[in-house]
């Protein structure tokens, strides 16, 4: 059986050779290089299709249109999806926090979802903000609504390690 397909093809910014032009800036104003255009976004926005659209001390939001390529069997958006877009508003709201020459990595990621996110849903937008800025260990807290209907899909809490990538531990 033979079942309708449709080809998919898109351009994305290769990674920077070096994390330098990230770590000589405080998380803040690299990520609002990101925002601006100075710094490429990470390939994996534009492998599913959403934008990095506020930047704050303490915050990241996210934005994209529900792609057709994110639906699992039964038609609504597969979890990945949606855990993908909380874990960058939640990462990257950690960055903002962070001074120049330190990076952090997921600890943990926690996902709760509150409802079915389906195709007609439109755009959505991942919020994210920092609820503990530490040294060490962050901790954000995260949001997804529909832009057009104003619903809470999902939220999630993450827990960061923050580190200086030049020393190995």
């Amino acid at each position: 059986m033979t079942h309708p397909s449709r080809d998919r093809s898109y351009r994305y910014p290769l990674p920077l050779p070096s994390p330098a032009p990230l770590l000589e800036r405080s998380g803040f104003e690299a990520m609002r290089a990101m925002a601006n255009g100075e710094l490429p976004p990470p390939s994996i926005a534009a492998t599913l299709d959403y934008t990095l659209t506020h930047v704050a001390e303490g915050e990241a939001t996210f934005e994209g249109e529900v792609p057709d390529y994110v639906f699992n069997p039964l038609g609504s958006v597969h979890g990945g999806y949606v855990s993908t877009l909380l874990d960058s508003a939640l990462g990257c709201a950690v960055h903002t926090t962070l001074p120049a020459g330190l990076a952090y990595t997921s600890a943990t990621l926690e996902v709760k979802f509150l409802r079915a996110l389906r195709p007609d849903v439109g755009r959505v937008r991942a919020e994210g903000r920092v609820v503990h800025p530490g040294s060490r260990v962050a901790v954000a807290e995260a949001r997804l609504v529909g832009v057009r209907d104003g619903k809470l899909y999902a939220t999630a809490t993450s827990t960061c390690f923050v580190f200086d990538p030049r020393q190995r531990t």
